[in-house]
């Protein structure tokens, strides 16, 4: 097929939902390009949810080896950390997904370019020094760690060099109350790091169920993590090695490393959308419809950098609805609505639906069941975790509105709690459904007494 573009579509950006698209236009007999400038993969594999979660499990080895003593089991030495062992074999493991990512594309047909990309105009790219005609752009370049500027900001890092750290710090401090700043403080305590979370405001997780947000953070206490709530850092001093924070409450802390997970912006600065009408917001993302469309009729944009919802399954489902709408019979839809996440705290946290709070905002009549108990593992293994479960119900309809989960499996369970709430479950259809025992899940289905 001739066409007078280079290409049908330009995908700048190879994240989960960049390569998607291509992938899939690129199967649909359409000419495609790819440009990425720093690692197939995205945030997600290569400085996000894939590294993150191996370091989660690495963190979480000391609890377990504590608990096997209950069970017989005796460690003879003293478990000790090797932090560069853990940061090469994560990095090796993200290399491997580079590879394969490198080769789904090749294998889809799509032109792969290993350089930054550019938009001269409507309907061009300039990627390598050479500039590119193509019928259809998409942005997908997601978003990137945003620490504001105060006096020793430039001492302070993001997630992004958490992952390739020389060596781990004594102490550190943690900056945020988002699902980042609460990842990472887990993951610190859990490798022996004394560590500080420093946030201003008054909650924990506050755009989720603010029940669970209080059982998580007295879980991380409970853990050693210290809290330092209603306080922000006013300056970050270096001497030598050595960081000093000065908090708002006019304490300090002496940390090895400061991270700031204190927000992320779209990735759009420099890339040349002034070139054609395509708008931005305040905050550098990129308003678009329903059908991904921007205010350029041929550029389209999808994923972190729309800042919708920024989860790698969503940026995946919105690339095969734009496909689909461009290329196909435009039948995919997306639903925002009971999209199933995770927090990957210590404890973990699982939940799909609504909170409490914005059921009760809706003016709603619920009723909310609540169960909290400790875990069987606890009952020999001596620990002091627990595992909160919550139904958030509406009484006129008794539909389930919200299932939330803090507890080890968390993420496993809701996923299918997920199902439950998109087949549009009610509470006796949760009575109804007998129990795996012993599970922590089977309490999902044995709540019967209402918290309230």
């Amino acid at each position: 097929m001739t066409t007078e573009f280079d290409y049908d579509l330009f995908v700048i950006g190879a994240g989960s939902g960049g390569v998607r698209a291509a992938r899939m236009a690129a199967g649909k007999g359409k000419k495609v390009a790819v440009a990425e400038e720093r690692y197939l993969g995205g945030t997600c594999v290569n400085v996000g949810c894939v590294p993150k979660k191996l370091f989660v499990y690495a963190s979480q080895f000391p609890e377990l080896f504590h608990a096997s003593a209950g069970f017989g089991w005796h460690v003879e030495a003293q478990p000790r950390l090797d932090w560069a062992t853990l940061r090469d074999n994560k990095t090796a493991e993200i290399e491997r997904l580079n590879g394969v990512y490198n080769r789904l594309i090749e294998n889809s047909g799509a032109d792969l370019f290993d350089g930054r990309a550019t938009v001269t105009g409507p309907q061009q790219v300039l990627v390598n020094g050479a500039t590119y005609s193509a019928r259809t752009i998409l942005v997908a370049t997601g978003g990137w760690p945003y620490i504001p500027k105060f006096p020793g900001s430039e001492h302070a890092i993001s997630s992004n060099e958490m992952f390739f750290l020389d060596h781990l710090p004594k102490t550190a401090v943690v900056v945020g109350g988002g699902y980042i700043a609460v990842e990472f403080a887990g993951i610190l305590n859990g490798l022996g790091v004394e560590t500080h979370l420093v946030y201003r405001g008054a909650t924990l997780l506050k755009s989720f169920d603010r029940e669970m947000g209080a059982k998580i953070a007295a879980g991380m206490q409970a853990k050693g993590v210290h809290l330092h709530l209603n306080t922000e850092v006013d300056s970050i001093t270096k001497t030598g090695e050595q960081l000093q924070a000065a908090l708002s409450t006019g304490s300090t802390l002496d940390a090895g490393l400061v991270l700031y997970a204190t927000g992320r912006q779209a990735n759009t600065a420099g890339l040349g959308l002034e070139t054609t009408d395509v708008v931005l917001r305040d905050d550098g993302s990129i308003p678009v419809d329903a059908h991904f469309a921007t205010a350029e009729p041929s550029i389209y944009a999808l994923g972190d950098v729309i800042d919708r919802v920024q989860l790698t399954p969503v940026a995946i489902q919105e690339a095969m609805v734009l496909v689909d709408h461009l290329y196909g019979d435009g039948s995919a839809t997306i639903d925002y609505r009971d999209i199933p996440t995770a927090v990957f705290s210590q404890p973990e946290f699982g939940t799909v639906g609504l909170s409490e709070e914005q059921a009760r905002a809706d003016n709603r009549d619920i009723a909310v069941y609540v169960s909290d108990f400790k875990p069987m593992l606890q009952a020999l293994g001596g620990g002091s975790d627990r595992i909160t479960m919550k139904l958030v119900v509406d009484t006129q309809s008794d539909a389930v509105l919200g299932c939330h989960m803090v507890g080890e499996h968390a993420a496993e369970i809701i996923q299918g709690m997920g199902i439950a709430l998109k087949a549009g479950a009610t509470k006796a259809h949760f009575d109804a459904t007998v129990g795996i025992h012993p599970s922590a899940a089977e309490e999902f289905v044995t709540m019967r007494e209402k918290a309230r």
